[in-house]
């Protein structure tokens, strides 16, 4: 008898602990989120049809998987319309779906809640059968582009995959990154010189192998650190009669040089140049660059070290942030100057000791650029302001030159090379108007000098 009782109660437990898990079941489904709060997703989806049937009453084993959830075929779905698949009453009960309201887009039809993208903007599928779209200026925006090319402002525009889906803001914020110049490169005194101006000049020409090819800084608003290293790797390879032609890291500086420095939020140059001057970066081969979004935050940390071994030079301490470059040498440069705004003094400058850095303002337009040389134009000035906007770069310029346009009036351009990759512009170059002042390029022109002697080149501390 003792025996019996044990077991019945046994038995009981096991039916208790069963409901148990039933009703703590049935409470999850029943307290889950609604799937359809906003709108039917997928509506044209087969799911209840692939199960191969539905479920008569409720049964909360009848699902599909649905998204990144799951939907139901039972008949209890019914009853609150919001976990059914959306196929559910079209292939169960053989009636229209119960939702509110339908959006037509390109010959097919959206039911409330769905959404897709519009360039930079989502829209969204309302309740009254009409698509609300949100209204951000977007980086890249068709009707300028035609704008553009169809006026005679002497250059190209054209649409960037990289750029499409992007706000005129986030262009700002992460295509950029450097900031105006502080009152201690304001207040540098101006390089004076004598100069007879050739028409044309190209670093690249003169120097055949010693210019490097443009990067591309992604989403890393750092051009404050990829203008600097670009200047300092063209400077060293032409001073060294090419002897050395390393292209110098710039994430040792996005990652290193933190002090008043944003690193991919932006920085300045007078302080890339600061720390190039007393602790030097190494190569891109030693210290690749890394996007932010697929950087962990551990390896963003500075990864190279340095300690002094007198005269002012220094020598790295830790071996390169990767497997299969051995060569950490470290290149510092000397103190930066600041060029008078006057063009053929900047011209000498190229000319004798090679790239210049520049800063200049980028308006809405720069970012369509092709081929050309390049105006600010009016396209938008119908726009509200929130279409016209502007933000500060650098850029390396490399040469100049002139041509005649369609009128037969000669137009003088400076040659830079961006950081944009190669697929933008004239190869990752661009030809900006010369002689204008066209977006303050010629007032913020920083030069670097130096002579490099046979022993900077043995140990392999250059001072630029």
């Amino acid at each position: 008898m003792r025996l019996m009782l044990l077991v019945i109660a046994v038995f009981l437990l096991l039916v208790e602990g069963s409901m148990v898990v039933r009703t703590l079941s049935r409470s999850r489904r029943e307290l889950a989120s609604p799937l359809h709060v906003g709108g039917i997703r997928d509506p044209y989806g087969s799911y209840c049809q692939r199960r191969g049937g539905c479920c008569e009453g409720r049964n909360d084993q009848c699902t599909m998987l649905y998204l990144d959830t799951i939907c139901y075929c039972d008949l209890f779905c019914n009853r609150t319309v919001s976990d059914c698949c959306p196929d559910f009453w079209g292939h169960c009960l053989r009636v229209p779906p119960p939702y509110i309201s339908v959006c037509e887009r390109n010959g097919h039809k959206f039911h409330s809640g769905a959404t897709y993208k519009e360039n930079c903007n989502l829209c969204t599928c309302g309740p009254n059968g009409q698509w609300n779209c949100e209204q951000h200026a977007c980086l890249i925006e068709p009707d300028m582009i035609q704008a553009v090319n169809r006026g005679n402002y002497g250059w190209r525009a054209a649409n960037y995959s990289e750029f499409w889906g992007m706000t005129l803001d986030e262009g700002l914020r992460y295509r950029l990154g450097t900031q105006r110049p502080s009152r201690a490169i304001m207040s540098m005194n101006e390089i004076q010189q004598c100069y007879t101006a050739l028409g044309y000049f190209n670093a690249a020409e003169k120097w055949p192998g010693k210019i490097h090819e443009p990067l591309d800084q992604g989403n890393c608003a750092a051009s404050w650190a990829f203008s600097t290293a670009a200047v300092a790797s063209d400077r060293i390879s032409i001073q060294s009669m090419g002897h050395m032609t390393p292209q110098l890291s710039p994430q040792n500086l996005i990652s290193c040089d933190t002090r008043n420095q944003g690193g991919c939020a932006g920085g300045r140059i007078d302080g890339a140049w600061w720390y190039m001057r007393r602790r030097g970066v190494v190569t891109q081969e030693c210290y690749p660059f890394s996007l932010p979004e697929q950087t962990p935050a551990e390896v963003s940390r500075c990864m190279m070290q340095s300690r002094s071994v007198g005269r002012g030079k220094r020598q790295a301490t830790v071996r390169c942030p990767n497997s299969y470059s051995y060569h950490n040498d470290i290149y510092q440069s000397t103190p930066p100057y600041r060029l008078s705004s006057n063009e053929k003094e900047i011209m000498k400058e190229i000319m004798e000791n090679g790239p210049v850095q520049a800063i200049l303002d980028v308006h809405e337009d720069f970012f369509t650029y092709k081929s050309g040389i390049y105006r600010h134009t009016n396209v938008n000035f119908h726009k509200s302001p929130q279409y016209r906007k502007h933000g500060t770069h650098s850029v390396r310029i490399t040469g100049w030159g002139e041509e005649r346009d369609y009128n037969g009036r000669t137009q003088k351009y400076w040659i830079a090379a961006n950081s944009w990759g190669k697929n933008w512009g004239e190869d990752g170059y661009f030809r900006i108007a010369r002689g204008e002042n066209e977006c303050e390029i010629e007032t913020f022109v920083i030069g670097v000098w130096g002579r490099v002697t046979m022993e900077d080149i043995a140990q392999h501390h250059l001072k630029l």
